[in-house]
């Protein structure tokens, strides 16, 4: 009787903790072209209840200002750093053309779906190309992915969206789009979404910082709360955590009509959750939008095989960091390698290459050059013969990764 007793015990207790676990969905919205300041200073309630309890923190955009990740403050581009967690130098979008992604830097969708093809994706978005272009839906480069749920390519649509001269069919193309996703949310609840919202960067290039953008912006906040409605109720009524991550692609120039260059305001973007357990690096430092694909893969359990993981420019903003703020530099025979420690446990592995062979879907063999400990915050290491004008370094350490790259003209 007894071991019938412990048995029973045992089996209730696995049982409770599988309930226990809450199946995790993402959602990450884009709402085009809003500048930090912006954002922080208007009066936004459903933004404001959505943050109850988790954050709105100041982000950017744009790569390493006048370093090799230098990234144009545009659209796609700002989708398409989220979307791969890589800067414009690895994953080839430059502007709005989008005329040759590089596929061999994968993006969120694949990551997800390589290791849960029976889970469910969606895009909710008023611009085609998002998914044609940038997750490549049907191209044999990109995985011939397809999200298996789709609402978009509705600028098209000149029938159900006449294009007024002033714009405002942006702004009924995004309500019908939120109106699409909260349906298919609540009946469906895909496990990965995308929501694209375009209206506030069009009343952005036609009038600047003016009325016009703010009542946008009073727009955007209605559809934030009809999202942060529907996921509240999926939560009470079904086992499910929702990480919800809302940002932006780009902030704007002084006057607030343009944006592509590197001025504070057009790289001072936002990033707004309803998830409460963000880590320090989130609420004390300014993350970047490629931190946005590595915190998803975290929260989701995705693993990431070590080549694509060293390629990675973003951090997660959930969970523990070794480290953070990774540096590059030569002195004399000697790469200094240098880091900022978040948790000093554990040691930090030097990788080097000279090749990027990656970029075209090859293999670069790394050399393991040293192994510090994490807490001394850098390495030394010896300049291998024959020298290179270009060298790949990698920080692995127990809870992330960093990456540099040096080149040498």
């Amino acid at each position: 009787m007894k071991y019938r007793n412990c048995l029973v015990f045992i089996l209730v207790f696995f049982s409770s903790h599988a309930f226990s676990q809450k199946n995790r969905k993402v959602i990450f919205v884009i709402a085009d072209g809003i500048p930090y300041d912006v954002i922080q200073s208007y009066k936004m309630p459903n933004l404001k209840q959505f943050i109850k309890k988790g954050s709105l923190v100041e982000a950017y955009v744009g790569g390493e200002k006048n370093g090799y990740s230098e990234t144009p403050t545009i659209s796609a581009v700002g989708y398409n750093s989220l979307l791969t967690g890589n800067w414009a130098n690895k994953h080839n979008v430059w502007d709005n053309d989008i005329k040759d992604p590089n596929y061999n830097y994968w993006n969120v969708y694949r990551f997800f779906k390589t290791q849960y093809p029976n889970k469910k994706t969606a895009i909710f978005s008023t611009w085609e190309d998002n998914r044609t272009k940038l997750i490549g839906s049907g191209a044999k480069a990109a995985g011939n992915l397809q999200p298996d749920f789709v609402y978009d390519g509705y600028e098209l649509d000149t029938i159900r969206f006449p294009h007024d001269k002033e714009g405002h069919f942006y702004d009924k193309i995004d309500d019908f789009v939120i109106e699409k996703a909260c349906k298919t949310i609540s009946s469906s609840a895909p496990d990965l979404s995308w929501i694209y919202l375009e209206y506030t960067d069009e009343m952005g290039h036609r009038h600047g910082d003016s009325p016009q953008f703010l009542d946008a912006l009073a727009q955007l906040d209605l559809q934030i709360g009809k999202v942060f409605k529907t996921i509240t109720k999926r939560e009470k009524e079904n086992n499910e955590e929702w990480m919800v991550i809302i940002t932006t692609d780009h902030g704007r120039g002084t006057s607030g009509f343009d944006h592509g260059g590197q001025t504070n305001r057009e790289r001072n973007t936002w990033m707004a959750t309803n998830y409460a357990r963000m880590n320090d690096y989130f609420k004390k430092q300014q993350p970047g939008i490629v931190d946005v694909l590595p915190t998803i893969l975290r929260f989701l359990d995705i693993s990431v095989k070590p080549d694509r993981q060293f390629e990675l420019d973003g951090v997660p903003m959930v969970g523990e960091l070794s480290a953070i703020n990774p540096s590059l530099k030569i002195k004399g025979n000697k790469l200094i390698v240098q880091w900022t420690p978040v948790n000093e446990n554990g040691k930090a592995k030097i990788w080097l290459t000279t090749t990027n062979n990656f970029k075209s879907g090859g293999r670069d063999d790394y050399e393991l050059m040293q192994e510090v400990d994490v807490k001394d915050w850098q390495a030394e290491v010896e300049i291998p013969t024959p020298k290179s004008d270009f060298y790949k370094v990698v920080i692995e350490m127990p809870y992330n990764t960093l990456n540099r790259w040096i080149m040498i003209n």
